[in-house]
């Protein structure tokens, strides 16, 4: 047997190279992000599109890229949800004499997030799908755009799932699964199930770091989409609040740097990274205590995935470098009535 798990050695170079890439993020202007914004956003689309068609299917996805050479696999989802943050930012910076965001501007928004949506619907993803449009969403509602515009979409969206649930299985036995998942617990229940178990056998301080029986085979994908499952019976109640609060402390620092921005772009690209961080935490915690269907969401950082890993690290270089070039340290209430009024000034 190996004395190193080789995931962990792939994790961990991952993280090395995650670690330069944020420091090489943070140093990179913020006019030069703006105007790569939207050659990135479309370099995102196309290998969205070369997903669609050559990618690698797994566990009836085809989320993967395999480059031939090196024999490298990738996510493009990871990237191009980034990509199309940053696009969006760079949207919205543009100055208005109107408080209220124009329907126009609004319409250019929703033409950047359509494609690349549409694309991870595809694959199939729809768990991406959603969280982008979520996050797209709240950059709207702080650029300005009227809640009753954003109003639509949302009691839409409840017709919208069960319209796709309808035409794809796996999305129907997934709610199924969470409606009831001791009913099938053999089944497509069998992982919600193993998460409790997990959950109940860490009692408060868990059974120690390395002797969770979860990942013997217990608890399918538990180094991905259920590794808080994993940290609960390891870890305890007390290892989880950690972790949650953690993100939570991130949550909170990335939107204060949104806060001391100095310019509207700045706010928008802190926020969505921010975003891109926190929202995916809070999903795949719902997801794992069986509060949300599973939704194939990882929790950033702490996951198994490369790309995700990357991504993520790029993401926090971008805040570092947004929070280095605006470094007031004043202390002013973080709402959404404060972002919006910030963004329109």
């Amino acid at each position: 047997d190996d004395p190193i798990p080789p995931l962990f050695v792939k994790h961990l170079s991952a993280a090395c190279l995650g670690g330069l890439c944020a420091l090489i993020a943070a140093r990179i202007s913020l006019s030069s992000w703006r105007r790569a914004a939207l050659p990135l956003w479309t370099a995102g689309v196309l290998l969205l599109t070369a997903t669609a068609w050559m990618g690698t299917e797994i566990n009836g996805a085809q989320r993967w890229l395999t480059l031939p050479v090196i024999d490298l696999r990738f996510q493009p989802a990871e990237l191009a949800k980034c990509f199309t943050l940053m696009a969006v930012a760079a949207l919205l910076c543009g100055r208005s004499s109107q408080r209220e965001l124009s329907p126009r501007r609004s319409l250019a928004v929703v033409g950047l997030t359509v494609p690349p949506v549409a694309l991870l619907l595809l694959q199939p993803d729809l768990g991406s799908a959603v969280l982008l449009c979520a996050l797209v969403g709240i950059l709207l509602l702080v650029a300005g755009m009227p809640l009753y515009y954003l109003a639509a979409p949302v009691l839409l969206a409840p017709g919208a799932l069960w319209l796709y649930t309808a035409q794809h299985a796996y999305a129907l036995r997934r709610l199924l699964a969470f409606w009831d998942p001791w009913a099938r617990s053999q089944g497509d229940g069998f992982q919600l199930v193993q998460s409790f178990v997990a959950f109940s056998f860490g009692g408060l301080d868990g059974a120690g770091l390395g002797n969770g029986r979860p990942k013997l085979f217990y608890l399918p994908e538990a180094h991905t989409d259920f590794i808080l499952a994993l940290i609960a019976e390891e870890l305890g109640l007390l290892g989880v609040l950690f972790v949650l609060a953690a993100f939570g402390v991130l949550l909170v620092a990335g939107t204060g740097i949104a806060r001391r921005a100095s310019n509207r772009f700045a706010l928008f690209l802190a926020l969505g990274m921010t975003g891109l961080l926190a929202l995916p935490a809070i999903v795949n915690a719902a997801v794992v205590m069986g509060l949300l269907p599973t939704k194939g969401l990882t929790l950033p950082f702490l996951s198994y995935g490369r790309t995700s890993l990357l991504v993520c690290c790029f993401a926090v270089g971008i805040l570092f470098g947004i929070g280095r070039r605006n470094p007031s340290t004043r202390r002013n209430p973080v709402s959404a009535e404060s972002l919006r009024e910030l963004a329109w000034r």
